[in-house]
């Protein structure tokens, strides 16, 4: 499934990690791409292509200021997570068999009423505050099921093995 998350709003000083978070959260769980809109912070962008170089796979990261425009040439499904939604158990799993790209918009700052109505789904995720990063996990995981915790991310330098005790690291020598 071709998953991109925009991220609206991204303030430097305020969100700095909890945008890096959100990102790592989207990359590792099967986001090809992250936008984010709100103030250009090129720490943050050299940060995820920092990650990528060492932990491998196809990603990317890139700044649109005017997230409108990124929503109104959307091909595609979109999907808002918002407290004010339907309930993502009742949605996700649908979505997931769609043959569709799909575009998740994750919100900082107040969301204006024009996302709500543009959106194919506005979800929620308990319909109380919390964290975009945990909603944004629960819905990849609901959305792809177990699949969400196996991507490959080909290219790495650096690989955990999985291991019950301890801490079984991988560096590649490049």
């Amino acid at each position: 499934m071709n998953i991109t998350v925009l991220r609206l709003g991204h303030r430097p000083q305020r969100d700095k990690r909890l945008s890096t978070h959100l990102i790592l959260c989207a990359r590792a769980l099967g986001a090809g791409k992250v936008v984010y809109s709100g103030d250009r912070d090129p720490r943050l962008e050299e940060g995820v292509t920092d990650i990528v170089d060492r932990w491998g796979g196809e990603f990317s990261l890139e700044y649109e200021e005017n997230w409108r425009r990124v929503v109104k040439e959307w091909v595609g499904n979109i999907v808002h997570l918002t407290m004010y939604g339907v309930p993502v158990e009742e949605t996700a799993p649908a979505i997931g068999e769609e043959d569709k790209p799909l575009l998740v918009v994750v919100g900082g700052p107040k969301v204006p009423r024009d996302m709500y109505e543009k959106a194919t789904w506005n979800i929620s995720v308990t319909n109380q505050p919390h964290s975009e990063v945990s909603a944004l996990a629960i819905f990849m995981y609901l959305l792809q099921g177990d699949k969400a915790l196996k991507h490959d991310f080909p290219g790495a330098s650096i690989n955990i093995k999985p291991s019950e005790h301890g801490k079984d690291v991988e560096v590649s020598k490049d």
